[in-house]
């Protein structure tokens, strides 16, 4: 895309509305356009993720269209952008307790995009904005509905969403792409049951956990856990102090960390640390819980890859199931995250974790690549 067109380039549709509001992709970026749109009620100030409102031209020079979304001068397109016409993508923007996902439909064409482009597509100045994106599959596997792989918005690929695999649901049932209440998903390394309740919230089977060490991966070589209930915390090192770290796996790397207040700032002071620590093979997520009483938890959690977000499903789940084995949980508790609620239910043992949450449409729009 020349660099002589606007910075916002993706056609919009907003929700409830039978057709787009004015195209903004691509316009001579000698033209000034006006026009408001609706701030996106998250608490993130970026770029195009929500705004449904018609832009016209004043006829005025030296601004576009993000002049008007944010009031000030856009930045020039990312020089890796393409000088030529690219692919257009038809894109869904959804969320599940804010964390929020950019749904790509490939179950009637195959979708390959390149690092580079799952970067763009979740930039939220250059793209649209996601944490993750997640891309729709037909399954080849016998029994099984659907296949859907996630990236995060840095452009690796992952191994499993809770809130994800909430809106995956929402999706494909309201795409018309199933009509079963019950689906069976493939991710990377797992084999998920989802069920969508009448209430609008979906269920999600998120398997048994995983302690082995060499599966979560964790090297714990020359540590000494401290035993607290029916679990393990180690203390790992961050420098000048340690920090008692449970250790587990949602399908993807967790280490949880029971705090007094997870907003005292440790989630951005420790995050990223524990995250990189040496200890953690392919990296982890770092979750920070509170404990309000046996059936109640507050969580952030600094992502692997992706910062902290404003919920985490698998981040959620293994919080529970590290507060049951130290003895500090019930078997159902509601985890309160900065986006929403969860509610994450484990019997114990090898039973399996249950997570029910909201999953939302917010827009649905194109994007040229």
């Amino acid at each position: 895309m020349s660099n002589a067109r606007a910075c916002c380039h993706a056609a919009i549709k907003k929700m409830g509305s039978d057709k787009p509001s004015t195209c903004i992709a691509p316009f001579p970026s000698g033209t000034l356009w006006e026009g408001g749109g609706e701030g996106d009620g998250g608490g993130t100030n970026e770029a195009i993720d929500s705004t449904a409102a018609a832009l016209t031209p004043t006829g005025k020079e030296g601004a576009s269209p993000c002049d008007a979304l944010k009031r000030r001068t856009c930045p020039p397109l990312a020089a890796s952008l393409p000088d030529n016409p690219g692919m257009r993508l038809h894109f869904t923007k959804m969320h599940g307790a804010g964390n929020d996902f950019v749904v790509l439909d490939a179950t009637h064409t195959r979708i390959d995009l390149t690092p580079e482009q799952y970067r763009i597509l979740g930039d939220r100045r250059f793209g649209i904005g996601a944490d993750q994106i997640l891309v729709v599959e037909r399954s080849n596997t016998p029994g099984v509905d659907f296949r859907y792989r996630i990236f995060n918005n840095t452009g690796d690929e992952v191994e499993q969403c809770g809130n994800g695999a909430r809106c995956f649901v929402r999706y494909v049932r309201s795409k018309g792409l199933t009509d079963k209440d019950t689906i069976r998903v493939e991710t990377m390394n797992s084999l998920l049951e989802l069920r969508l309740q009448p209430d609008g919230r979906v269920t999600v089977d998120m398997n048994a956990p995983v302690f082995a060490h060499d599966k979560i991966p964790f090297d714990p070589t020359g540590l000494t856990p401290r035993r607290v209930g029916n679990f393990e915390q180690w203390p790992v090192s961050l420098g000048d102090y340690d920090v008692d770290l449970a250790v587990l796996s949602m399908g993807n790397p967790h280490a949880v960390q029971v705090v007094a207040d997870v907003d005292s700032g440790v989630v951005a002071s420790q995050g990223p640390m524990i995250e990189a620590h040496t200890r953690f093979a392919r990296r982890v997520n770092a979750g920070f819980m509170q404990i309000v009483d046996r059936d109640h938890i507050k969580l952030r959690v600094h992502e692997r890859g992706a910062g902290e977000t404003l919920a985490c499903g698998t981040g959620s789940c293994a919080a529970v199931v590290a507060g049951i084995r130290l003895g500090l949980l019930n078997q159902r508790v509601d985890v309160d995250t900065r986006g929403g609620r969860l509610t994450i239910e484990w019997q114990g043992g090898d039973s399996h974790v249950l997570m029910t949450g909201p999953a939302q449409t917010v827009f649905e729009g194109e994007i040229e690549l």
